[in-house]
């Protein structure tokens, strides 16, 4: 389970960091560059830290996944788009899920 948490972390980044640009350039949204480069890097050093063994790299992953919850799951609600905000919500509720069993083993 820590291993799958680790990729998961690193995995979730990477996607984080690509929406993020992909927001840029599809409506030039220097908000989404931004807020999504500094949670996916986040998430990518999260994903570092739980690799060296530390619990940290779980718990930084398990905010940033919390705050990506709480601006997504509430714009999905709203929108019912499943780009990027349903992805987005998906993405970072199974993050909390599993950061959290992680915490617990």
């Amino acid at each position: 389970m820590l291993e799958f948490a680790r990729i998961y972390l690193f995995v979730f980044g990477v996607l984080t960091i690509a929406g993020g640009v992909m927001g840029f350039v599809k409506a030039k949204s220097l908000p989404s560059l931004i807020a999504g480069g500094l949670s996916g890097v986040l998430l990518v050093v999260a994903g570092a830290l739980a690799s060296t063994g530390s619990r940290l790299g779980f718990g930084l992953g398990l905010v940033v996944s919390l705050a990506l919850a709480g601006r997504f799951v509430g714009a999905f609600l709203k929108s019912k788009k499943l780009m990027p905000a349903g992805l987005m919500a998906a993405l970072s509720v199974a993050a909390i899920v599993i950061t959290t069993l992680a915490l617990l083993r």
